[in-house]
């Protein structure tokens, strides 16, 4: 019997990967919706490629350009707005592909877990922002979260095999992104420059995010939620090869290691095809072509973020939707050329110091102050602008 999927965010890099592999494997997967941001035409192509029941576009100015490139096809219905794509979060399926990029992302995937999809999480602002009140929820409904960050899912993989009480900590893998040797000048990197990521093809925001750091600080808050481990328990290194994804070493000086050659549809089919695995097209690892494997500490004067995600975990309360928040707003200046790159860690701890400490005790109430945050952090975008 074939799974019955719903991919949020089919347009993006995961969601394309994940049209790629539920393209090949047609007698596995079934496909209940598609969900995107704009991308009418690239929508439209993998509609008729995969025949969903409901499309959604969340620009409602592109909706009629999309039903006219559908006219001919019957039986889909296609909607538009952010509504609609929370009323088909509401519609469970066997398995929900989280991939809309940025904390919007939130409110679809509460829905879908309150349904009881299991969820495929790729949106990682939802678990920073809200990791508690999403795992709570997740328990009540019986949803299962499998993440699909290569270094999470690599995590994931080995926590399910072993008794977690045996664990001394764990630690996720980073590339170093395009400035890891060291050899530049910050003060004058371009979009270019930043988006130019050594091993991994991702969109804008991921690239800027894994450029300075951030993603990695930000991937340490997720799995601070996803596993059952303390803060000090989360470390992080670099390694360049992007081989190793993620270790747990255990109390008895055993570690235990995910490797594979940096593609994301290694992790997005093990999501789709879990508990069971599947064959994709990926290339196994060759370890004699590959000669060598590096690892180094992460250098916290050059990438500051990574401390920073941590120091707000620790705070805890809004801290942590404060960082993602003012993250989002720098990313985007920068991406406007409107805020230096080596500025943006530097305005997101100017937000933090301008707001006060605030324990919030709903998802509601998080996505509503998610709003507030980033109207207060464009505010200052726009006094250091001018």
């Amino acid at each position: 019997m074939s799974k019955s999927i719903s991919i949020f965010g089919s347009t993006g890099s995961i969601g394309q990967n994940t049209v790629s592999i539920i393209k090949n494997n047609p007698e596995q997967f079934s496909v209940l919706a598609l969900v995107a941001k704009s991308n009418f035409s690239l929508l439209a192509k993998q509609v008729r490629q995969l025949r969903p029941k409901y499309v959604v576009i969340a620009n409602e100015d592109k909706y009629q350009e999309l039903k006219s490139l559908l006219s001919d096809l019957k039986g889909i219905e296609i909607l538009a707005g952010f509504e609609a794509i929370l009323d088909i979060a509401k519609i469970k399926c066997d398995l929900v592909i989280s991939a809309i990029v940025g904390s919007i992302g939130m409110k679809p995937t509460l829905t879908a877990i309150r349904a009881g999809s299991n969820i495929a999480l790729a949106n990682k602002e939802s678990l920073v922002c809200g990791g508690d009140f999403l795992i709570k929820e997740a328990q009540k409904s019986g949803s299962k979260i499998i993440p699909i960050d290569s270094e999470h899912n690599a995590i994931f993989q080995i926590f399910e095999k072993d008794n977690l009480q045996n664990i001394s900590n764990i630690i996720l893998t980073a590339s170093g992104g395009p400035f890891f040797s060291g050899n530049h000048d910050l003060s004058k990197v371009t979009i270019a420059d930043a988006v130019n990521h050594p091993n991994w093809s991702m969109g804008a925001k991921v690239s800027i995010d894994s450029a300075t750091m951030m993603n990695k600080g930000l991937e340490l808050i997720e799995a601070y939620y996803l596993f059952p481990i303390e803060i000090d328990q989360l470390k992080a290194v670099v390694h360049p090869q992007s081989i190793i994804h993620g270790m747990v070493n255990y109390k008895d000086g055993s570690t235990l290691a995910m490797m594979s050659y940096p593609d994301m549809k290694v992790p997005i089919s093990y999501a789709l095809s879990y508990p069971k695995r599947m064959s994709t097209e990926v290339e196994k690892l060759d370890f004699i072509a590959m000669k060598k494997l590096e690892f180094f500490a992460i250098d916290e004067k050059i990438f500051p973020a990574v401390n920073l995600c941590l120091e707000s975990l620790k705070k805890g309360g809004n801290m942590p939707i404060v960082l993602n928040a003012a993250n989002e707003i720098a990313v985007n200046g920068f991406l406007e050329n409107k805020l230096a790159f080596n500025k943006i860690v530097d305005f997101i701890k100017t937000m933090l110091d301008k707001v006060e400490f605030l324990k919030l005790s709903s998802a509601e109430d998080i996505i509503d102050y998610d709003f507030l945050i980033k109207r207060k952090a464009q505010d200052l975008l726009l006094t250091k602008i001018s």
